[in-house]
């Protein structure tokens, strides 16, 4: 059984650490996006809320930027199906 505070935690310091997206904590910790998503937004904030906090931070930068992201990759898409 997963001690959920514990991976809420780990989950938190690696986000926190490496500027990650949900996404790719997900991927490093091989669960799935809602699992990370719920472990931060809910868990987390009741175990280490100062930690919650930083982890807010991150993903509040993310959540801004995602938009530029999603551009970037598209254009990087049709720019290889040009080739």
């Amino acid at each position: 059984m997963v001690d959920t505070a514990n991976r809420a935690e780990e989950l938190a310091l690696y986000i926190v650490k490496n500027n990650a997206t949900v996404r790719a904590a997900a991927k490093a910790f091989g669960v799935s996006k809602s699992t990370v998503h719920t472990d931060i937004t809910e868990k987390l904030q009741n175990v280490n809320s100062d930690l919650w906090h930083e982890v807010r931070k991150v993903l509040d930068i993310n959540k801004a930027q995602r938009h530029l992201r999603g551009g970037q990759a598209t254009k990087e898409k049709y720019l290889r199906e040009k080739k």
